[in-house]
C-alpha cells in the first residue's frame, strides 16, 4: 500500500510504494519534472528526509547522488543538495524585439496618499499596545459588523471631529469602501431598489462596481456648487461626495444638501455620502457630514485610506438602524469580518490620540505641497486656471481650448511623468473644457519636486503645439 508522508522544509507531497527506493527516486524526480520543486529549492539534508519518511539514511544519500548524477540535482560542499537550473528551455526569438514600455517614475494622479509618510513607528506601538491587552477570544470569529473596540472608537472621533449623528451600535468596518459600496448595492438590489444616481464625474470603478452590483446608475449633472438635485424621480438612492466633490473639488452647496436629504426622507430613497478626505481642509473651515441632516437616509461612508494608506483595507460606514443587521449579514456572506489586529490597530491608533496628530501633520504637508504646486504654475504657466484647491489632496488643471488631454498624458508619460485627464471621470462626454486631474499628495517627498518640474515643462509646451 502507498504511503503518504511530507518532506520538513519544502512541503512536497510524496507517495512512496512497497520498493522505497525506486519509488523515492521517481517521485522525486517527477517532482522537479513537473516543476512542484523549482530550480534553486534547498533540499532537507538526508539524515532529515530519512527520518521523515521512516528510512535508512543511505537509501535517501543514494537516491540524491543517482539524481545528482542525471543532472535532476546539484550538490556543492557547504551549501546543500538543491535543484539544479534547467537546460534546454526554449529561448527568445532575437528578432523584432517588442519596445520595452514607458517606465514611469513620477506619479501625479489623484486617489492616493503619500504612502511613504505612513506612521510605521507610531503604529507600531498602537500594535504592541493593542496585542498586549487583547483577550484571546478576539483571534476567533467575530462579529461582522467589526470590533467593538473600533465602532466605538470611530464612533468618538466621527461625532467630534465630522459631527456625524452616531453611536457605536450603528457603525460597521468593512475592507476598504470599495467593499462596502458592493454590500450597499447588494442590500439595494435584495430590496428591489433598481437605480442610483451618481454624480457625473466620479470615479469609474464605484459605478463600475455599483453595475456590478445589479443597479442602473444614472448621471446627475455637477456644477460650480456641486451635484445638481434634478431628476430625481425614479431613483432609489444617490451616490455624492457632499464635502468635496471628486474630482472637480467643489463642496455641496447648503441648499441643495437639504434638498437631497428631504428628498430621501420623503421619497424613503438613500443617500450614501463618501466622506473620503473630509479630514484635509486648507483655505477654509471643515465641511461638516451630511450625514447629519437626516441619519435614518443618510449612509456615511468613511476610510482610513487617504489618511493613513489604502493597504489597510480599513473602511467604516455608518448606517441607519434598520440596516445594521442586513448589512452585517451580507458582510458575513463575503468574508465574515475585517483582520482583526488591524481593527485593534486601528482602535488604540484613534483612542490614544495618534490619529490625530497624524492627520495635523499630514495637514500641514499636504498644503504645502499644495502651494508648492501652485507657486510652480503660477511661475512656469501662469495662464491656466486652477481650482478644488481649498481641501483634498487634488487640483483640477485646466487646459486651453483645443488642447488635447490625451496628447497631454502622452508628452507627460514621455518624461515618466503619470497625469490623468478630467474626461477619464467622466459618464460620458460634455462640453467641459480639456483639464488634468493633479494628485499633488502622492509622489514621496524626495521626488515631488521632479514630478512638478516635469508637469510643468509639458505644460510649457503647449504654446508649441501644432
Amino acid at each position: 500500500m502507498a504511503k503518504t508522508r511530507a518532506i520538513s522544509g519544502v512541503d512536497l507531497h510524496l507517495e512512496l510504494g512497497p520498493r522505497v527506493r525506486e519509488s523515492l527516486e521517481r517521485a522525486l524526480r517527477g517532482a522537479v519534472q513537473g516543476g512542484r520543486l523549482v530550480p534553486g529549492t534547498l533540499m532537507p539534508p538526508s539524515r532529515t528526509l530519512a527520518s521523515d519518511l521512516g528510512l535508512a539514511r543511505n537509501t535517501v544519500v543514494d537516491v540524491y547522488g543517482q539524481l545528482v548524477a542525471e543532472g535532476w540535482l546539484t550538490a556543492r560542499q557547504g551549501s546543500g543538495t538543491r535543484v539544479a537550473q534547467r537546460v534546454g528551455e526554449p529561448r527568445a526569438s532575437p528578432t523584432s524585439p517588442a519596445p520595452p514600455p514607458l517606465m514611469i517614475r513620477y506619479d501625479l494622479r489623484p486617489g492616493y496618499p503619500d504612502t511613504t509618510s505612513f506612521p510605521r513607528g507610531e503604529w507600531l506601538r498602537a500594535e504592541r499596545a493593542a496585542l498586549a491587552r487583547a483577550p484571546s477570544e478576539v483571534f476567533g470569529y467575530g462579529d461582522p459588523r467589526g470590533r467593538p473596540e473600533l465602532r466605538a472608537a470611530l464612533a468618538g472621533y466621527l461625532a467630534r471631529a465630522r459631527g456625524v449623528r452616531v453611536s457605536p451600535e450603528n457603525v460597521v468596518i468593512c475592507s476598504g469602501f470599495t467593499q462596502a459600496l458592493f454590500l450597499l448595492g447588494q442590500i439595494m438590489r435584495s430590496e428591489g431598489r433598481v437605480a442610483i444616481g451618481v454624480e457625473s464625474y466620479g470615479h469609474r470603478h464605484h459605478r463600475e462596481i455599483l453595475t456590478g452590483a445589479g443597479l442602473r446608475v444614472v448621471g446627475l449633472h455637477v456644477d460650480g456648487h456641486g451635484a445638481q438635485p434634478i431628476g430625481l424621480e425614479g431613483l432609489d438612492a444617490v451616490l455624492l461626495t457632499p464635502a468635496h466633490q471628486f474630482p472637480l473639488g467643489v463642496a455641496l452647496d447648503p441648499a441643495r444638501r437639504i434638498h437631497f436629504a428631504r428628498w430621501a426622507a420623503t421619497s424613503g430613497a438613500l443617500v450614501i455620502e463618501d466622506d473620503y478626505d473630509g479630514e484635509f481642509r486648507y483655505d477654509r473651515r471643515a465641511v461638516g457630514a451630511m450625514q447629519a441632516l437626516s441619519p435614518d437616509q443618510i449612509v456615511y461612508a468613511g476610510t482610513a485610506s487617504k489618511t493613513l494608506a489604502p493597504g489597510l483595507r480599513l473602511a467604516w460606514l455608518v448606517v441607519p438602524p434598520d440596516l445594521v443587521d442586513k448589512l452585517a449579514e451580507q458582510r458575513r456572506l463575503v468574508d465574515l469580518h475585517s483582520a482583526v489586529l488591524d481593527q485593534l490597530t486601528m482602535a488604540e491608533f484613534l483612542s490614544s490620540g495618534r490619529y490625530d496628530r497624524h492627520v495635523r501633520r499630514s495637514r500641514l504637508a499636504y498644503r504645502c505641497r499644495r502651494d508648492r504646486l501652485l507657486a510652480s504654475l503660477a511661475r512656469h504657466v501662469p495662464d491656466l486656471g486652477v481650482q478644488g484647491l481649498a481641501a483634498g489632496l487634488h487640483a483640477v488643471l485646466g487646459l486651453p481650448a483645443g488642447v488635447s488631454e490625451a496628447g497631454v498624458i502622452s508628452r507627460a508619460a514621455g518624461r515618466s511623468l503619470a497625469v490623468d485627464g478630467l474626461a477619464s471621470y467622466g459618464i460620458e462626454p460634455d462640453a467641459r473644457p480639456p483639464a488634468l486631474v493633479i494628485g499633488f499628495a502622492t509622489p514621496p517627498a524626495h521626488s515631488f519636486t521632479t514630478a512638478l518640474a516635469r508637469l510643468c515643462t509639458t505644460l510649457g509646451e503647449l504654446d508649441e503645439r501644432a
